[in-house]
């Protein structure tokens, strides 16, 4: 993993430059990002990533994973060709099989993409102590090969619940929650209420959970189906918190002609034009950071184990500004300062954020 290659798509003069200045040394992209410049040596790193269920196209997770790893293709860190994605089925039952199976490939850089591949791993780390294997909201046990990638979602919850309360009109706001008992979407929901009673301490605030097992993140059709029953029951902004089951909130906002918030991505970058107009913002889990850092890590020898955790401090997560409307009409100048002002507060550490609810 050590060696380096020169890109075979750079210019033939610029690479007898490199070669007759460097003498053969090996070079990767500058930390920072960025684009890789002609005669540039990309790393020979291989990087492999198991997408949990809902895959590419749910427009959350699974894709701003995939989003982290063409950053470094573009910023010359690993070359396409040393890539690869494995999509999990509906159920994710193969999910540690696509894990072993890029492990048994060779890949220098296993990434899973999602807090169940966690025990999976914990099975297998002895058989790979040459590889690094990374888990995006794991909780794997300690080995000097893994690292488990969190985020402070409690957080950014917070700043989308107060948004929904200071733009709520009936003051009754919406939770849909996904899997139910992992302690993880459990996070969301704590924070965006926090947030919420922040503004509004007799703000009422709905919940409900999809499911309690893996398949709660791609029901889009039962999302939709409790998104109604809130907004039915005066909730006028809900927030969602379900991977592609989330899906279906959006389509009962529509229906309702009322606000929803979305999460991991800028959500409205990928809805419908009917639905960017109610999507009132979205809680920005930066899964793209934690993988292009976890592949900068070990393309710089600098990989660190254990557990690595990005809140507001660390960027790691944010609220989004929806820039397919007037920013007036939903999140307003006034209520962005103030959203601002909570998150300097959290990060100074006047604010503690309850990671449960």
């Amino acid at each position: 993993m050590q060696n380096k290659r020169r890109t075979w798509f750079a210019l033939l003069a610029a690479l007898m430059v490199v070669a007759a200045a460097c003498g053969g040394d090996k070079t990767t992209t500058p930390a920072g990002g960025g684009e890789s410049a002609p005669g540039e040596e990309v790393s020979d790193v291989k990087v492999g990533l198991a997408l949990d269920v809902g895959g590419l196209g749910d427009k959350s997770f699974n894709d701003a994973a995939n989003r982290g790893l063409q950053q470094a293709i573009e910023a010359g860190l690993v070359s396409e060709q040393n890539t690869k994605l494995i999509e999990t089925n509906q159920t994710g039952s193969n999910r540690d099989a696509n894990l072993v199976n890029l492990l048994d490939s060779e890949y220098d850089l296993v990434l899973g993409i999602g807090f169940a591949f966690s025990e999976g791993v914990n099975q297998i780390v002895d058989d790979y102590p040459d590889q690094f294997i990374g888990i995006v909201d794991g909780f794997a046990d300690e080995a000097p090969n893994v690292a488990n990638l969190g985020f402070k979602e409690h957080e950014g919850s917070f700043l989308v619940g107060a948004a929904a309360a200071m733009k709520s009109k009936s003051g009754t706001i919406g939770f849909l929650g996904g899997q139910e008992g992992t302690g993880l979407i459990e996070k969301f929901e704590a924070g965006y209420v926090a947030g919420a009673e922040a503004v509004n301490p007799d703000i009422e605030v709905l919940v409900e959970y999809i499911g309690d097992d893996v398949g709660a993140f791609v029901d889009p059709t039962k999302g939709e189906a409790l998104s109604e029953n809130m907004y039915d029951q005066g909730a006028d902004v809900i927030y969602h918190a379900s991977g592609q089951s989330g899906l279906g909130l959006f389509k009962a906002a529509v229906a309702a002609d009322k606000l929803a918030i979305g999460v991991d991505s800028d959500q409205s970058l990928t809805a419908s034009p009917e639905e960017q107009k109610l999507i009132l913002t979205s809680m920005l889990k930066r899964v793209d950071t934690a993988v292009y850092d976890a592949i900068q890590n070990v393309v710089d020898d600098t990989w660190e184990p254990g557990f690595i955790t990005l809140g507001l401090a660390e960027e790691g997560v944010d609220y989004a500004v929806n820039d397919f409307n007037d920013n007036e009409d939903l999140l307003s100048t006034d209520i962005q300062t103030k959203l601002d002002e909570f998150k300097q507060q959290i990060i100074d550490g006047e604010i503690e954020v309850p990671e449960k609810p």
